[in-house]
């Protein structure tokens, strides 16, 4: 499901903006960024399987100061198209459970000789 990350930076120019824009843009799973705010300070990362923490701890890294301000999931437009919220509720999720293959039996066989030599063999 497809997350809206919101970031705030401290930028003070364009070029500090462009270069927060290049640095989210570039991680992978990044659908769409947005630089929104009073200031245009916060950073808007859309997309799937983005790590907000490490994506902050990079931007922290190369511009200073950032901290997370939200993390929501929302719902991907084209999906929901023509269906009702009822639909929604009735999926089934189906759970697979595969189990492993059995151990394989360990045979030992004991042999015992019924006359033992009792010599020497060295001799």
């Amino acid at each position: 499901m497809p997350k809206k990350i919101t970031i705030k930076v401290e930028v003070r120019n364009e070029k500090g903006r462009i270069k927060a824009m290049k640095i989210a843009s570039g991680r992978p799973g990044v659908n769409s960024v947005a630089m929104e705010g009073d200031g245009r300070d916060q950073l808007v990362v859309t997309g799937e399987g983005v790590d907000s923490v490490k994506l902050t701890n990079l931007l922290r890294k190369k511009l200073g100061h950032a901290t997370i301000v939200s993390v929501k999931y929302v719902k991907k437009k084209w999906c929901m198209e023509g269906k009702d919220d009822d639909d929604e509720s009735s999926l089934e999720h189906f759970r697979y459970y595969c189990s492993p293959y059995p151990p394989t039996p360990h045979y030992q066989q004991v042999v015992y000789d019924p006359q033992p030599h009792n010599s020497c063999s060295i001799l």
